[in-house]
């Protein structure tokens, strides 16, 4: 049985407004090591904040250029992601994929691409939540994910697959 959130998600709102991207071609995807910020260290998607005036969709399409110097085919949004952190403000992160990109993926002061085989996803090295909403992006299923976080401890999980974006 689940235990009840310690967050009315109700009038929860996200203060930081973020996308994330991942890319899957061939029966790989493509990840990051993030080199700075949030999560350095850590092995994810690119993405990153949404700047004022900007749709998710374009965000998505900027910092997969500055992180990768790629540019995502078709990119669509399967999910959302909802943060509650102890440490740093709440974040609502929008998550795409795309299957395909223009250019090659490079090192950039931002991040270190990373081809991983869809089997061999290293999850040890990624956020804890990673490992419950990243095969939704992988199935191609629209999702919505609630955690809260002390620190990088995730405390308290929920994950919403009867939705629609």
């Amino acid at each position: 049985m689940q235990v009840p959130s310690p967050i009315d998600w109700s009038s929860w709102q996200g203060e930081v407004l973020a996308t994330l991207m991942f890319i899957i071609k061939d029966g790989q995807i493509l990840l990051i090591e993030k080199k700075r910020g949030l999560g350095a260290g850590k092995i994810n998607g690119p993405g990153g904040k949404i700047d004022p005036g900007e749709t998710p969709l374009e965000a998505i399409i900027r910092e997969t250029q500055e992180e990768l110097c790629i540019t995502p085919h078709a990119p669509r949004k399967l999910g959302e992601l909802q943060f509650s952190m102890s440490d740093y403000a709440d974040i609502l992160c929008h998550v795409f994929r795309s299957d395909d990109f223009t250019g090659t993926p490079t090192e950039t002061d931002e991040a270190v691409p990373v081809w991983t085989p869809l089997h061999e996803i290293p999850y040890q090295r990624m956020w804890e939540d990673d490992r419950h909403w990243l095969p939704y992006v992988l199935a191609e299923q629209p999702f919505l994910g609630r955690f809260v976080f002390d620190g990088e401890t995730m405390l308290w999980k929920e994950m919403i697959t009867d939705i629609k974006w």
